[in-house]
């Protein structure tokens, strides 16, 4: 069912808050592409090669994406800022012969700093916003530094909702969602004097107050983890309140106060996080977007290209095994 808040939003991240494997790339594109399909399911597995520390432009993030299994891809405005009507019409095309559609995009308007600088990307966001419509960009996301040194939670919590409010309407009127992501780490929020949102129940207050309608989540499994979430929170959500996912797992023997937030596994891979449970709620909610993983992985970044979104490929496929398991 869809979330509410039943009370008005009184105010109660993130460095914040090889040859083998392309032997098996085709057999396990081919399992990845059934995995997706039936059962209710309505989310895709989207690449983002720069959270795997993988360099790639526009086409060549196509070229993996149908190589090995994904449904999506990041999309990168600024490839198309000088790009004709026509030239970014025969990209699309292309995209769309591939089978490939967009995830998110990033907010390229700093809401976090003085009021100069979010007024000075403000002014210029409707012409980025208006790219990423004519590119079929939908959804744009964010995410939201679990404290602050100078202002209490009611001063950062009014002033998120004024800065989000003046951004989603330029959206709204793109037809583009806003997805809001809290950090959840209590490592991360322990930095800042003055701690802010971080769990799902605390971000759906700012979403709410914002009241622009096209506002919601940006749901990723670690910050859900390490903010102690729970699956009936999650199934407390409607797929109008998520706009973007991330999927990611803990390192195994650390206690979960004590993760660190550039620390992380990519997903299905040390079991400590409910994935089972995390993507069972998202197909019973009907969640129908992107879902990436952001791993910090050092190691991962360490590998060849290649290999490293193969390795990506093959955590989502086990991660779209645990469904209806």
């Amino acid at each position: 069912m869809a979330y509410t808040v039943t009370q008005s939003h009184v105010v109660s991240r993130r460095m914040f808050c090889g040859a083998a494997l392309a032997a098996v790339a085709v057999p396990l594109t081919q399992v990845s592409a059934r995995a997706g399909q039936g059962g209710g399911v309505k989310f895709y597995k989207n690449f983002s090669g720069g959270h795997i520390g993988v360099k790639a432009n526009q086409q060549q993030a196509l070229e993996y994406a149908v190589k090995y299994g994904f449904g999506g891809i990041a999309p990168s405005d600024g490839e198309f800022a000088n790009k004709s009507a026509a030239e970014i019409g025969e990209w699309l095309a292309r995209m769309k012969q591939k089978g490939i559609r967009y995830g998110s995009a990033g907010l390229p308007v700093e809401f976090r700093r003085d009021e100069e600088r979010f007024r000075t990307d403000l002014a210029q966001f409707p012409k980025r916003a208006a790219l990423l419509k004519q590119l079929g960009v939908t959804r744009v996301a964010t995410w939201i530094t679990p404290g602050h040194n100078e202002l209490t939670y009611l001063q950062n919590f009014k002033m998120l909702e004024t800065r989000f409010r003046e951004v989603a309407k330029v959206l709204q009127d793109n037809d583009i969602r806003l997805g809001l992501e809290f950090v959840g780490p209590r490592t991360s929020r322990e930095k800042f004097r003055f701690p802010f949102a971080c769990t799902q129940v605390d971000m759906m207050e700012l979403v709410h107050a914002v009241g622009t309608g096209n506002v919601g989540l940006l749901l990723d499994s670690w910050h859900w983890y390490t903010s102690h979430g729970t699956v009936d929170e999650l199934l407390r959500l409607s797929n109008k309140d998520i706009v973007h996912v991330h999927v990611n797992d803990a390192p195994a023997g650390i206690e979960v106060d004590q993760q660190i937030d550039s620390r992380r596994q990519l997903p299905a891979t040390t079991g400590v996080i409910d994935l089972k449970g995390f993507i069972n709620a998202l197909v019973k909610i009907g969640y129908d977007g992107p879902v990436e993983c952001e791993p910090f992985d050092q190691e991962l970044r360490k590998m060849d290209p290649a290999a490293a979104v193969q390795t990506t490929a093959e955590s989502l496929h086990r991660l779209w095994g645990l469904m209806g398991a």
